[in-house]
């Protein structure tokens, strides 16, 4: 396994792909008898394990500091449970990435799905589709037998009805931890229910070492220079949608990607947890000099300058379109939604390659790359 060393003398150039960043899960399963059954939230903010008499409790909250009705949870696990029904890519990662998608007995759509394991299961039935959101097959439902229902605080439609199928209903806030690790640490959350804690605790030491040894390096990097007071580059986020232009907030999980990848996000003042949206001229007035530009979007074929050109003809003037250092996420063609809350290490790669390529000289982006 080729990791990334922090060595203050001699920069690191070993060649680092995303795959070798990733420990096979296999490698990982295998050694996951090293690791304690015990799980600990030192993170993720939405998730509380305490062990008691009864069973493992587990308190489920949404971590969003703006979602102040959303109810807290708390189920009690006596035992593993082998039949869960996925309304979210997202939540889907979780279990892809630990090896368990056998246990996922229905989803909600293909949508934004590129586990192969599990576009086979539901080709052969062993998974089923359920329907859509708001127009939930509840005999489908039933007939799945799953002991849970993973469900999205985001989604809204049909999960009022899911309830009367008697089945229990678990919200995944992973989403919404504003921590690149807090999210992926709900990873644990998959590994008690499960009763694979051992195989969660695994993966996640892995995901987490590899986040703050890359973090560390990008830090030291700038400790390393002569020059103390050295500017970091500057980011933009988002783009012109319907009603303005849409950018992440600055105490979002990635305003935080673009802090550890050595970057200085021109909109770092802005309160916001999540996405939000604000007048164009008032985000090109301050990003229009911004070095770099980071958006994403789902585009059937390879996006480029001249795509977003077409979008809107004042994106031209923008330095970072003008000196191509527009990072995009193609989500049509990565498993961006599916596996990157899982992934926060390779996400943070991806920048610091665009960032500070002089760190990783050899790492080929996974989800985020520069385009032409």
């Amino acid at each position: 396994m080729l990791l990334l060393a922090c060595n203050n003398n001699k920069q690191d150039t070993t060649d680092v792909s995303a795959d070798a960043m990733f420990m096979q899960h296999d490698s990982l399963f295998a050694n996951a008898s090293n690791f304690s059954d015990t799980i600990e939230i030192k993170y993720a903010k939405g998730l509380k394990v305490n062990y008691e008499k009864d069973g493992i409790h587990v308190h489920i909250s949404n971590p969003d500091p703006s979602a102040k009705h959303s109810k807290a949870e708390e189920i009690v696990i006596t035992k593993p449970s082998s039949r869960f029904i996925c309304t979210t890519a997202l939540q889907l990662g979780n279990f892809e990435t630990l090896g368990l998608e056998e246990k996922i007995v229905g989803m909600n759509s293909l949508k934004n799905i590129f586990d192969t394991k599990i576009l086979k299961q539901m080709e052969n039935g062993k998974t089923i589709k359920i329907g859509k959101e708001g127009n939930f097959d509840l005999e489908t439902v039933i007939g799945a037998q799953p002991d849970y229902i993973f469900v999205s605080a985001s989604k809204h439609g049909g999960f009022e009805a899911l309830k009367d199928c008697g089945i229990p209903l678990i919200s995944h806030h992973g989403y919404k931890e504003t921590d690149p690790l807090g999210q992926a640490e709900w990873i644990k959350l998959i590994g008690l229910l499960t009763g694979e804690t051992r195989r969660a605790n695994a993966v996640f030491a892995d995901i987490e070492s590899k986040y703050l040894k890359l973090q560390k390096e990008v830090a030291e990097h700038y400790l390393n220079k002569e020059n103390t007071s050295i500017q970091l580059p500057t980011v933009i986020s988002g783009r012109q949608m319907r009603d303005g232009w849409y950018i992440v907030g600055g105490k979002s999980y990635m305003a935080q990607i673009f802090k550890d990848a050595g970057a200085d996000y021109i909109m770092k003042d802005n309160e916001d947890s999540g996405g939000t949206t604000l007048d164009f001229e008032a985000v090109y007035a301050r990003g229009a000099k911004a070095e770099f530009w980071q958006t994403d979007g789902s585009f059937d074929g390879d996006f480029t300058l001249t795509n977003l050109a077409e979008e809107d003809e004042r994106y031209t003037s923008m330095n970072a379109f003008k000196n191509k250092k527009v990072i995009f996420c193609n989500l049509a063609k990565t498993p961006y939604r599916e596996l990157s809350p899982v992934e926060p290490h390779i996400v943070l790669a991806d920048f610091v390659k665009a960032f500070h390529p002089e760190i990783l000289p050899n790492y080929q982006p996974k989800y985020y790359k520069t385009i032409q």
